[in-house]
């Protein structure tokens, strides 16, 4: 990756002025379909550069009055065990400041027990938007596998959230349906108006601290084609945005994190554009729950000439 990446071609702030830190995460080991995921906190970075400043949604330019930092990417070294990337990850994900936004681009999906072992320091709740249900122990030999984040942050005490999801064997079915810690809204009954008002409303109700994963293969694929494991079915770009919206604009919750992950970039570069417009969408939420539109205008914006 290249070593000195940006976020909308903004300068990077110094880490403890930085109010928004983006974490690339080039991890891909344990994908068991479509290879390319550690092509894709690169590929959403660069996309990034086709994003206006202003974000429609939300009425205000976020970076007009906060400030960014892209940071060095993070990826299993040479010869280290897997179980040590993960534990390094998570106490990398630790010691970061807190007050920040930490969003993390991958890479597999399998970063994201750690980055939620590192950023939940306390039982919370995981929103996880997903098209698979990623509660197996292991998967083809691994524990740390990409099909298992969900498994490890269940078994560290958290409340699980579960949206979109289409694909799950049948032990991960009968644990959801034995464990009241974890709801899961399935795709199919998202498109139930029942259903999805009950999922807003629940995501409304959080209280506490909250993580929020997005698997972008929850999306349809004619939508978002360039996944690792792509399902029939999916959410669109804006019941996606509804359930962002709900978590990041919530006020009685402190967000530990987030991230979008499995993305694979392909040549229409339309996956790239949607991970890149969805994290501006995650930021803005955030700033604007925080009060960020009212703060002075000294935030990275200020500081290139754009006209």
């Amino acid at each position: 990756m290249n070593d000195e990446l940006q976020y909308q071609l903004l300068p990077n702030r110094p880490l403890e002025q930085a109010d928004v830190l983006i974490q690339p995460l080039p991890h891909e080991l344990t994908v068991s379909y479509k290879s390319g995921t550690r092509n894709g906190p690169e590929a959403i970075l660069i996309a990034t550069d086709q994003l206006e400043f202003y974000e429609e949604d939300g009425g205000w330019s976020p970076f007009k009055h906060m400030g960014v930092r892209v940071l060095p990417a993070v990826d299993k070294r040479l010869y280290e065990d897997n179980a040590d990337f993960h534990q390094r990850l998570t106490q990398y994900a630790r010691d970061l400041p807190e007050d920040a936004l930490l969003l993390s681009l991958g890479g597999e999906h399998s970063v994201t027990a750690s980055l939620v072992a590192g950023r939940l320091r306390e039982p919370g709740t995981v929103v996880h938007v997903d098209a698979h249900a990623d509660l197996r122990s292991h998967f083809e030999g691994s524990a740390f596998s990409h099909a298992s984040p969900m498994h490890q942050i269940r078994e560290a005490g958290h409340g699980i959230i579960m949206a979109g999801v289409r694909s799950l064997m049948d032990a991960e079915a009968e644990r959801i349906a034995a464990d009241p810690a974890i709801r899961c809204y399935s795709d199919r009954a998202l498109h139930d108006d029942a259903s999805w008002q009950a999922l807003l409303a629940e995501l409304s109700e959080l209280r506490g601290p909250v993580y929020l994963t997005v698997d972008l293969d929850a999306m349809q694929p004619g939508q978002a084609p360039g996944v690792g494991t792509p399902q029939p079915g999916g959410l669109g770009w804006y019941q996606l945005l509804a359930i962002v919206e709900a978590v990041m604009g919530n006020a009685n919750v402190r967000i530990a994190g987030c991230d979008i992950v499995e993305m694979i970039p392909e040549a229409s570069c339309v996956t790239d554009m949607i991970a890149a417009k969805l994290s501006q969408k995650m930021i803005s939420n955030w700033g604007r729950c925080q009060g960020f539109p009212v703060r002075p205008a000294d935030g990275s914006q200020a500081e290139v000439d754009y006209e």
